[in-house]
């Protein structure tokens, strides 16, 4: 099943190189593109981004409907910066005030659903170094010439073949540790995933309004694995994007990320009843710095709050559903 599969849902970014021809499927279709950029501090990228997507994708080819930046409360020129490259910029803590805001990347994730106005919505994240039109029309052109496909991941480092043979590729540090080993051993047909945790998706709104969002670090997690039990592996679609040049993060930060994404995984598990009698989980890790000759002991407060589909929600019903 898995290179069966991968065969078939595998895409390089090329393939989808003619975006006039992918204009003029979005227009065939009646689809609209929105464009989400979650932030949190990320003034020195941001104006590139925005420039580059808007430049290319919106005038010169009018593939995307929107470009708008989802902000978590930063406290640098972010929003300025995009708005004044013409980002539409919302802060997130001011989207379906109601409900209150939460701190995570998954929070702005959701509340782009109801924000933005496009049948699709690609993410993108803000730090990447080199970006280019092509992590866009890379990820949404399986969507626009195949309608059983709703959900397409990035991945990066296209594996090459040499004379000694082909150079291993595959997710970062905490996909190739933690999420493809839980995979490979609770979803055998995620781990065709190459890079599950990727930042950059491009997903149809009837999916995305359907599924719980984790706020912090599980919410890439979440996402497969609720779209998998729901719609199976055909649903997926993954697009070689080559190169994604970022900030790396260090080992502690990547433990952190591991401890929340571990906190997703098991209540997916618990919820689904793969896993029974499952004892209540601590939300904190424990972690540790030397200063001299001692240790000491940091905790760290990790918890996984999760909303609701976003179609569970009467306020989003009334924007989106009235027409």
């Amino acid at each position: 099943m898995h290179n069966t599969w991968l065969k078939k849902n595998t895409y390089h970014h090329s393939a989808f190189k003619n975006i006039k021809a992918l204009v003029a499927e979005k227009e065939k279709s009646g689809l609209k593109i929105s464009l989400c950029i979650p932030t949190l501090n990320e003034e020195k990228t941001i104006g590139k981004e925005v420039v580059l997507f808007k430049s290319e994708l919106i005038t010169k080819f009018p593939l995307l409907d929107e470009i708008a930046v989802i902000d978590s409360g930063s406290n640098d020129r972010t929003c300025e910066v995009a708005a004044d490259f013409g980002a539409l910029v919302y802060r997130s803590a001011e989207i379906l005030p109601d409900l209150g805001f939460k701190k995570g990347k998954g929070e702005n994730l959701w509340k782009a659903v109801y924000q933005l106005n496009g049948d699709i919505i690609v993410y993108i994240d803000a730090d990447i170094k080199n970006i280019r039109p092509h992590f866009v029309y890379g990820l949404v052109g399986p969507l626009l010439l195949r309608p059983e496909v709703s959900y397409v991941k990035a991945f990066y480092d296209r594996p090459l073949v040499f004379s000694q043979g082909v150079r291993p590729s595959g997710g970062g540090r905490v996909t190739e540790i933690l999420v493809r080993p839980l995979f490979s051993l609770f979803f055998p047909e995620l781990a065709a995933l190459i890079q599950p945790l990727s930042g950059e998706y491009a997903v149809r709104r009837e999916v995305l309004e359907a599924i719980p969002f984790p706020v912090g670090y599980g919410v890439e997690t979440s996402h497969l694995i609720d779209v998998y039990r729901r719609w199976g592996m055909n649903a997926f679609a993954q697009t070689d994007l080559d190169r994604r040049i970022h900030r790396n993060q260090e080992t502690r930060a990547l433990g952190r990320m591991a401890f929340g994404i571990l906190q997703t995984f098991l209540t997916r598990m618990n919820k689904l009843g793969i896993v029974s009698e499952w004892p209540d989980m601590t939300s904190v890790l424990l972690q540790f710095q030397a200063a001299g000759d001692e240790f000491e002991q940091i905790e760290y407060d990790i918890p996984e709050d999760e909303r609701p589909p976003m179609i569970d929600i009467p306020a989003y019903r009334e924007r989106h559903k009235s027409s």
